[in-house]
C-alpha cells in the first residue's frame, strides 16, 4: 500500500500499518531533518531520502527474520575471513543537503576502529562499507549511492542483489568486494530458506560448517 501527501504536517501522528509506505515529495533539506527529529529514534519505521522525495516505510513482520539472520551471516562471515568490523545498525546516514537513509543493518570494516566507541556520528565520518535492506523503496538506492556506500545487499523475495560501488555508481555484481572468493548469491538465500524450516541457529550453524568448504 503507497500513500503521497503533498504536504508537510504532524508527520510523526499518521498511523502506518506493516507494509505501508508513504511518499512525500518536494521536501527541502530542512524540513527533512525537522521530520526525522519529530520521528524519534524509537520507530519501527524506515526513511529514504532522495532528490528531495522522502519514503517512510514500515517493514512487514515477515522481513524481521530475514534481516536479523542477515545481520548474523555477516558477522560469521567477517570471522570466516579474519576480518575485524563494527556494526552500527540501522544508524541515520546523510549526505548534507542531498540524501538520507536508514540500513536494516550495516557494518564498518576497513573503518572500524575509528568507530569503536562512537555514540553519534560526525560529519566527517565515512559511510559504513557493507548496508543490508530488506525493503526496498524507490529512492533506497540512489540514497546509498548518494552517501557512497561501497556495497549494499538487498534481499527480496528469497534472493540475494549485491551492489558494489563504481566511478559511475552501483553496479549489479555477481561477487562481493569484501567476500570475492564465496558464491554468496547462493548460500545466502538457501541459509534464510532452510531457516524458516529447521530455526535461525540451526541454519546460522550449518552456514558456518559450510563455509569450510570454500
Amino acid at each position: 500500500m503507497s500513500i503521497t501527501i503533498p504536504i508537510l504536517k504532524q508527520i510523526s501522528k499518521i498511523q502506518l500499518s506493516p507494509g505501508s509506505l508513504v511518499t512525500i515529495p518536494d521536501v527541502t533539506w530542512l524540513e527533512f531533518e525537522s521530520i526525522l527529529e519529530e520521528l524519534g529514534d524509537n520507530r519501527t519505521s524506515r526513511i529514504a531520502y532522495s532528490n528531495r522525495n522522502l519514503e517512510i516505510m514500515v517493514p512487514l513482520p515477515e522481513h524481521e527474520i530475514p534481516r536479523d539472520l542477515l545481520s548474523d551471516i555477516v558477522k560469521i562471515l567477517l570471522k570466516f575471513v579474519k576480518k575485524r568490523y563494527q556494526p552500527f545498525g540501522s544508524t541515520t546516514f546523510k549526505k548534507e543537503g542531498i540524501a538520507g537513509v536508514e540500513p536494516d543493518a550495516c557494518f564498518y570494516i576497513q573503518n572500524y576502529q575509528r568507530m569503536i566507541g562512537r555514540k553519534r556520528l560526525q560529519s566527517d565520518d565515512p559511510p559504513p562499507d557493507l548496508a543490508i535492506e530488506t525493503d526496498v523503496t524507490s529512492n533506497t538506492i540512489e540514497a546509498y549511492q548518494a552517501i557512497q556506500v561501497p556495497e549494499l545487499w538487498i534481499y527480496d523475495s528469497g534472493k540475494l542483489t549485491i551492489f558494489v560501488l563504481t566511478e559511475n555508481g552501483y553496479i549489479n555484481s555477481e561477487i562481493s568486494s569484501i567476500f570475492p572468493n564465496i558464491p554468496l548469491l547462493e548460500i545466502i538465500p538457501q541459509t534464510i530458506e532452510k531457516s524458516w524450516q529447521v530455526g535461525s541457529l540451526q541454519a546460522l550453524e550449518e552456514f558456518e560448517r559450510l563455509l569450510t568448504t570454500f
